[in-house]
């Protein structure tokens, strides 16, 4: 390999921020946060909003998250109204 023109491959430790999961591996993500690991060594940190321990699919759950008025919005914003039900 030429020297100085590859990201430096080191561990790093990935983190999802909702489930509080984290697993270490080789990465070349920079990143300034740093956490320290179980075997005392000190590690860069990222953080990830979706990981497998929170995504629905992986999880076989449906996590709720603050939607409510979306639809209702979205609906105003361009037209659409529910239609009248004939009895």
């Amino acid at each position: 390999m030429k020297k100085d023109i590859h990201p430096d491959y080191r561990p790093v430790v990935f983190q999802d921020v909702s489930t509080g999961y984290a697993f270490l591996t080789r990465s070349t993500v920079s990143t300034k946060r740093t956490i320290q690991w179980e075997d005392g060594n000190e590690y860069p940190l990222v953080t990830l909003e979706i990981s497998s321990s929170s995504h629905p699919f992986y999880t076989g759950t449906q996590r709720l998250l603050d939607t409510a008025g979306r639809v209702e919005r979205f609906q105003r914003r361009y037209g659409i109204q529910e239609e009248a039900q004939e009895d």
